[in-house]
């Protein structure tokens, strides 16, 4: 911390912040390039466990910076947590996409233990950071983070309702050839297709989104969403990058920035809508301490239905991890 005695901020405190993105992936480098660019924190630290990915990767993202303009300093890492230290928020990207032939089990098994041992790097060298999952399957990594950080659970978050909530805003756009700017809207519960997307809730201009589409359009928007990751993989053979790159480095900058904004992040619920012990996407209040306060929408008999339903889904997956960690 400086105090610079120059004319016109006498009075400023210049603050050294750091983040760490893990994972040097398609959307862990996404994640470190647009915190970059909005100049959020002073430095990001890409690591990756593949020699040269994240230096090369950090270098490029540096070396644009005099095209773009923007004084963030990125530097990368191979596996070397130390150099992690200090950070305020961790966004983990890290883990293996499912493969052909390979079960749902396996996935979970594989990509529980980079989670975790990345989660034990992590707290070693930055004990009070806030932690941001983006590993899949998200909601069951968050619960795999938050139990080998021990950390209270308004510091470990899991990124999805963010990237759900842009795609069906987009599609939303596109239906009405309207500014993406004026839609607002909220989506809850798991990450995948037992989301449970709130019409009731989503506005364009202040205006509800059912005085200006019809009940089978919105439908097949809303269907459209649940599977908008699978979209994307059968056009591309790969998973999305640039939308959930994006979305946790929102995440980052609310909480960095103490904007104190209202999101859909996946969190362990303790009461809230009826769930205990579960983790699934709900509205939060994002600021520097992480989760300020969760937000209790009053839900309707369909849309609690739903919501229920998507915790059946998450705690059999929750299941799967348990018993793989009991062996």
């Amino acid at each position: 911390m400086k105090n610079f005695g120059l004319s016109g901020i006498s009075n400023s405190i210049i603050l050294h912040m750091k983040v760490t993105v893990v994972g040097a992936g398609n959307v862990g480098a996404t994640c470190a390039d647009v915190l970059a660019q909005r100049e959020v924190v002073n430095e990001v630290i890409l690591l990756d466990i593949k020699d040269g990915i994240a230096e090369g990767k950090a270098l490029d993202i540096l070396q644009k910076a005099p095209i773009i303009g923007y004084d963030t300093r990125t530097v990368g890492v191979t596996n070397d947590y130390s150099r992690t230290a200090g950070s305020e928020v961790v966004v983990i990207t890290s883990g293996l996409p499912r493969k052909p032939g390979m079960s749902r089990d396996d996935l979970i098994g594989i990509n529980a233990g980079i989670v975790k041992s990345v989660t034990e790097n992590i707290v070693k060298y930055s004990p009070d950071a806030i932690i941001i999952i983006v590993s899949n399957p998200l909601d069951v990594m968050t619960y795999q983070a938050h139990i080998t950080s021990k950390h209270p659970r308004t510091k470990i978050l899991g990124m999805a309702g963010i990237l759900d909530t842009a795609r069906y805003r987009a599609f939303l756009s596109e239906a009405l050839n309207i500014s993406q700017k004026e839609i607002q809207a909220m989506l809850l519960g798991g990450h995948g297709d037992t989301m449970v997307p709130l019409l009731r809730y989503t506005t364009v201009g202040g205006i509800p989104v059912s005085e200006l589409l019809d009940a089978e359009t919105l439908e097949s928007i809303v269907q459209r969403t649940k599977v908008g990751g699978g979209e994307l993989v059968k056009l591309m053979g790969t998973s999305a990058w640039y939308a959930p790159g994006a979305a946790a480095a929102q995440m980052v900058e609310a909480i960095v920035k103490d904007q104190r904004r209202i999101f859909p992040v996946c969190v362990q619920l303790q009461g809230e809508y009826g769930i205990s012990n579960c983790y699934l996407g709900v509205p939060v209040v994002l600021g520097k301490n992480g989760i300020e306060k969760i937000v209790e929408l009053k839900l309707n008999d369909d849309e609690m239905a739903l919501m229920k339903s998507s915790e059946g889904h998450v705690r059999e997956v929750m299941n799967v991890l348990d018993a793989l960690n009991k062996k």
